[in-house]
């Protein structure tokens, strides 16, 4: 059996995003290391979850179905989901498949980061008392 050729870490923004990173090839091998990562990065004060493509080298037609996936689960959690540092090419896919009505797309980090912060709901969220919705 083909082993996974991925790799992925998860860092913090802030207490209000995490960051996971996406090395290698985004394939259905990535399935339980992107849910675990997901998981992991998810906590109750996380507004949105940035994913970043910058080493991505691969992506096929499962990779695409796990960021469905990913994004199912995002909205179930009220958050966002945002990408950045997608090739040209990946950046025409997310465009014919429509993901980007879904997940906006920045070119790089701190363009990501910068627009998270201007979003109202994800900067109050991190302010607001618990339980005061």
């Amino acid at each position: 059996m083909p082993q996974p050729n991925i790799t992925i870490h998860i860092r913090s923004v802030n207490g209000i995003a995490s960051i996971i990173d996406i090395q290698g090839e985004f394939t259905a091998f990535a399935e339980t290391l992107l849910a675990d990562a997901y998981t992991a990065a998810s906590t109750p004060t996380t507004r949105a979850i940035l994913l970043n493509f910058s080493s991505l080298e691969y992506m096929n037609s499962s990779g695409i179905g796990l960021i469905v996936t990913l994004l199912i689960r995002v909205n179930r959690q009220k958050q966002r989901l945002f990408a950045y540092g997608l090739s040209d090419h990946y950046r025409h896919i997310f465009q014919l498949t429509r993901l980007t009505d879904a997940i906006q797309i920045y070119a790089s980090e701190n363009e990501a980061i910068m627009a998270l912060r201007a979003i109202p709901s994800i900067v109050e969220g991190r302010t607001r008392p618990q339980g005061k919705r």
